[in-house]
């Protein structure tokens, strides 16, 4: 998610109050196996499969993608955004900043928040920096890894990229209700086996939730996510949420409060390095 979670994760960090959550992924391989004295072909991975999507969650993936913007949507190049964010610790609000961030799917992000001592989060890929006061440092492995969940079970990444991966299961599941309204249900079982849930909207098929549950790298416990997304209004062809907020374990740890968006906007270069 745009910067709710890392905003978040640095400043309990501070406070020590959460840690960060990981995910790891299950691996999978292929075993051959002996019948009646012949030798079998080995069985197939799962992520060689290509993606498996029912008739009936296709027509409501295709709904979705076309509520958001269909080709504008599954093709832009960048979104910059401004607005506030908020982190929470046992249900209680921790902080509020104000945010600036560009984002480059499916990994890049220049995220900077705060007022008279702004810091600024960059990701690339697998590298990570924070640029603060103090200067330029490393981003510390929670926060990085929490980063990486909510980025990659992020709402475009979802609709852009993991359902079209090999491996993929997506079935419908009938319909439901989230804040009081009624909802096309979608399940997503990803290659590494995490079990994904998308809510449309039943009237205008716009994503209101998503969850996700993933495991704890080092407790090894399993962890529940979910994103909610509301406040949806069109930038560039693109139907935009703007208000995003973030719960672990049933427990709200961030918000986005967005009030502009642009797409496809010039992004200078280098601009995902660390600079001084």
């Amino acid at each position: 998610m745009e910067g709710a979670s890392s905003v978040a994760n640095r400043k309990i960090n501070d406070l020590r109050l959460l840690a960060c959550t990981a995910c790891i992924c299950t691996l999978v391989s292929a075993v051959a196996a002996a019948s009646q004295g012949a030798q079998q072909a080995p069985a197939q991975s799962p992520s060689a499969l290509p993606s498996r999507i029912s008739p009936k969650a296709q027509e409501l993936l295709d709904h979705a993608i076309q509520a958001l913007g269909g080709p504008a949507f599954l093709n832009y190049k960048n979104i910059s955004t401004t607005g506030r964010v908020f982190a929470f610790s046992n249900g209680a609000m921790a902080s509020v900043q104000p945010y600036k961030s560009i984002y480059v799917p499916p990994d890049k992000r220049r995220f900077t928040y705060g007022k008279g001592k702004p810091v600024t989060l960059i990701n690339n890929g697998n590298e990570a920096w924070e640029l603060d006061q103090y200067g330029l440092t490393h981003q510390l492995p929670e926060q990085v890894r929490q980063w990486k969940i909510a980025n990659h079970y992020g709402l475009d990444n979802l609709l852009r990229s993991i359902i079209r991966q090999n491996g993929v299961l997506v079935l419908d599941h009938g319909v439901d209700f989230v804040a009081n309204q009624p909802v096309y249900v979608i399940d997503i079982i990803d290659a590494e086996n995490v079990h994904i849930r998308l809510y449309l909207r039943k009237t205008d098929y716009l994503p209101l939730r998503t969850t996700y549950r993933v495991q704890n790298s080092i407790t090894h416990d399993w962890d529940d996510y979910t994103d909610d997304y509301s406040d949806y209004q069109r930038f560039d062809g693109i139907m935009t949420p703007m208000n995003i907020e973030r719960s672990e374990n049933g427990e709200r740890i961030g918000q986005v409060y967005r009030n502009k968006a642009s797409y496809n906007v010039d992004v200078p270069a280098n601009y995902f390095q660390p600079s001084r």
